[in-house]
């Protein structure tokens, strides 16, 4: 399981999770088999998403499709601010408790 794990501040949450719904980078169409948002609860101005996926090269491909198409652009979402942080990682170990 590859993971792509994002970062980023926005300036609207509610005008950002439209954003995110409206889902620009056709997760499912991707490869993402599941996906997580959170909300930091000391900083309502950030947002972390994990989106996971089976293969890596999905995960890549799903990365240089935000850089390229999503958070760049005319298409960018007013609601992001700033620039995003994100990065890949290979699931090692999970256990439920």
């Amino acid at each position: 399981m590859y993971t792509l794990l994002i970062e980023h501040a926005v300036n609207d949450f509610g005008a950002w999770k439209r954003s995110f719904d409206s889902d620009p980078a056709d997760r499912a169409g991707s490869g993402v088999v599941s996906y997580r948002v959170f909300r930091p609860v000391d900083d309502s101005q950030r947002v972390l998403i994990e989106l996971d996926f089976a293969e890596r090269e999905q995960a890549e491909s799903m990365l240089d499709t935000l850089r390229t198409r999503v958070w760049s652009g005319p298409g960018r979402p007013a609601s992001l601010d700033g620039s995003p942080d994100a990065r890949i990682v290979e699931s090692v170990e999970a256990r439920i408790f």
